[in-house]
């Protein structure tokens, strides 16, 4: 029989997309293959299953049954998130007769062409797709409510707020790919008892009511910094062109919040984290087989066995894709790195374009038809990255092979981005660790 609580801690959150998020829809239409998940406004959403989804992984499974419950129900209450408006207000009843143009921005949102990359480092035949993703700085405003003793069960309703605040806290897809980095924005706590005040607990999330808590976090993470500045040009792709060239680089539109008034930027250069974490692991992957003397003349098993999602290294950091083994168990792993999106301004004068036509190597001569052009970015600031982990990588080998990696990208060595066989995409830096020290290895 389940136990009857008359205690309920409320709180109203508003969480901040610090990256594009990717809450897939799980379905495809004509103009895309994933699309967001949208409300019967057509606003982005994020499902409270998801929330609660996350936050149960972040417990042992005994006291994660006892919250979320198993053979009963659950103890924590996690309703949807809707989309804020520029004012910080909710639209989530039936109907908006006139969208502002804030809101309307979300009817057309950024779409991110994907190919899947071999080892050799390039596309994979019948691997492309695209999906949508929501705007970074966009926010959602959600409630939790758990049913408790205020006594008893006061320290598991802080963790659970602590929790959204934690660095490696990130909701939807691609969590590991860049997407859904969260930020709390404000955490209005409050309390009631049933019988007593609950019936005064508004149900319009309009209403804010509560106490402002700022929330602290006490996970020790290790944290990778890196900062590089491009060399020359770089480009990173949107896969398609303008009204002026074939092919140009990839800018996006990030909402931006003064004084609690939310407005979108004009477009910036977006340095995807797909990208850094593609070319990373391919680099990662030959560092480790030079440490273990995985040489083709060398090995015992075939190179599949060696080389991208099947490294061992790769498999460790990067993680792999879910299949199944022989006996039928699913296997596959979530990566231990967290990569970011990020994005910065640019001027028009630091868009260079390049005419380049394909020429024949018999003749050399220009072949006809073969005429194309691209914009490549020029822009001389500097990217500052983080690679957070959960904890330190503990086998020595693999540690060895992520930092000489990083090496080779600080170094020039390792290019990022598209057109790196003309010499794009080459940067120089440093990097340094923090937190890993104090991190259980």
């Amino acid at each position: 029989m389940s136990k009857l609580y008359n205690y309920r801690f409320v709180a109203q959150i508003v969480l901040e997309a610090t990256t594009p998020l990717k809450t897939a829809s799980g379905k495809s239409d004509f103009f895309v293959d994933a699309p967001v998940l949208k409300d019967w406004n057509g606003l982005p959403m994020i499902l409270g299953t998801s929330i609660a989804g996350v936050l149960r992984k972040s417990f042992e499974e005994e006291k994660a049954n006892e919250i979320f419950g198993k053979d009963n129900g659950s103890r924590l209450l996690v309703s949807n998130a809707h989309l804020l408006d520029e004012n910080q207000k909710l639209h989530h009843t039936l109907g908006i007769k006139d969208k502002s143009k804030f809101l309307d921005k979300y009817n057309n949102l950024p779409i991110r062409e994907h190919t899947a990359i071999t080892h050799k480092g390039v596309a994979k035949e019948h691997s492309k797709f695209d999906e949508e993703v929501v705007f970074a700085g966009s926010r959602f405003k959600f409630e939790l409510e758990f049913l408790g003793d205020k006594e008893e069960d006061e320290a598991t309703w802080q963790k659970i707020l602590e929790l959204l605040n934690s660095p490696l806290f990130r909701l939807g897809g691609g969590s590991t790919k860049g997407f859904g980095e969260m930020q709390v924005i404000s955490c209005l706590e409050s309390s009631y008892i049933i019988g007593k005040d609950y019936q005064d607990k508004p149900s319009n999330l309009n209403i804010s009511v509560g106490e402002d808590r700022k929330l602290s976090n006490n996970d020790q993470v290790c944290i990778y910094k890196i900062t590089i500045k491009p060399d020359s040009f770089f480009s990173f792709g949107a896969g398609f062109g303008d009204d002026e060239v074939d092919d140009i680089a990839v800018t996006e539109e990030v909402v931006r919040w003064r004084d609690n008034k939310g407005e979108f930027s004009q477009k910036q250069i977006l340095l995807p984290a797909s990208s850094l974490k593609g070319a990373l692991s391919h680099r990662v992957a030959f560092h480790y087989n030079k440490l273990k003397g995985n040489f083709i003349e060398t090995i015992t098993k075939p190179i599949e066995e060696y080389i991208g999602e099947n490294n061992d290294a790769v498999k460790f950091i990067f993680g792999h894709k879910k299949e199944r083994d022989n006996e039928g168990d699913e296997l596959g792993q979530k990566g231990k790195a967290l990569f970011s999106d990020m994005f910065q301004e640019f001027k028009e004068d630091e868009v260079k374009i390049f005419d380049h036509v394909k020429i024949d190597r018999f003749t050399g001569g220009a072949i006809d038809s073969a005429l194309y052009n691209e914009k490549v970015m020029a822009h001389k600031e500097n990217w500052n990255i983080e690679i957070i982990l959960a904890k330190e990588i503990d086998d020595k080998d693999i540690r060895e092979a992520f930092k000489l990696t990083l090496d080779d990208l600080c170094n020039g060595l390792l290019p990022l981005g598209g057109k790196v066989n003309r010499g794009h995409g080459i940067f120089e830096g440093s990097w340094t660790k923090e937190g890993c020290e104090n991190v259980e290895k």
